[in-house]
């Protein structure tokens, strides 16, 4: 694309997202005073905003199913983080609902903070009184039979590898709760919008893989094995769809 179009294209995405976002927004606000009930309406009328932004904007998303999710059931969904554009395709590309966990900047955004805080559940990690509050709201999530979402990455990996070492807490929380991880795989996101550029953005596909899920109990019980399962068996689909990290 040259340079021209780029910048008029990145210009059409973002004003499009905004526009689309101040029409929801008041409906956010409102169901913010609703509790689980009212996350749920949320994410069912955000979805549809990232439907249709996806389409306006020539962003192509496509689920890949190595192992189907069971309907129903709670997982702790993980997934890499190398794009602003993953954000948006969680609720894309997601068909159930999952409640987030996001860190505390972006709260922080001027009416975007509003979504986050109506739908993610937010914490500094800097903070170890934030965390472990973090923590026991996901818990109770779980426990109310809803899904989460965890970056296991934490932030944007800048490390060069196809992936960042993974924070132990979801493998923790999965364990604790006996609450199998669902990994999905955001292949192509770098491409559309890498992190180190605005106006990188540009349209093209954005594959999604789901991977099987895994159970505490295949990994007897322990934190640390199912950590390192699950970013073995993302590394390894990675390099098989020719994943390779852009830096």
């Amino acid at each position: 694309m040259k340079p021209l179009l780029r910048y008029l294209y990145v210009i059409y995405a973002a004003i499009l997202f905004v526009a689309l976002f101040l029409i929801v927004f008041p409906f956010i606000v409102i169901f913010s005073l609703l509790g689980a009930r009212g996350r749920k309406a949320s994410w069912i009328l955000v979805r549809g905003w990232a439907y249709i932004w996806f389409w306006l904007t020539g962003l192509r998303a496509e689920n890949i199913y190595e192992a189907r999710p069971i309907k129903g059931r709670v997982y702790i969904v993980v997934a890499n983080h190398i794009s602003y554009l993953d954000t948006p395709l969680i609720f894309r590309s997601i068909p159930f609902f999952v409640r987030p966990l996001a860190t505390h900047e972006y709260a922080r955004i001027p009416l975007f903070g509003k979504l986050y805080k109506t739908l993610a559940v937010i914490i500094d990690r800097s903070n170890n009184a934030s965390k472990a509050s973090g923590f026991k709201i996901l818990q109770a999530t779980l426990k109310e039979g809803s899904s989460i979402f965890i970056f296991p990455e934490g932030k944007f990996n800048t490390s060069g590898a196809l992936l960042h070492a993974f924070y132990d807490g979801a493998f923790r929380m999965a364990v604790q709760t006996q609450t199998p991880i669902l990994p999905l795989l955001f292949l192509d996101t770098h491409a559309r919008w890498h992190y180190d550029s605005f106006w990188a953005f540009n349209p093209g596909r954005c594959r999604v893989v789901y991977l099987p899920a895994v159970h505490p109990g295949e990994c007897n019980d322990d934190a640390k094995i199912m950590k390192e399962r699950v970013f073995a068996a993302m590394e390894h689909t990675m390099l098989q769809y020719k994943a390779l990290a852009k830096t």
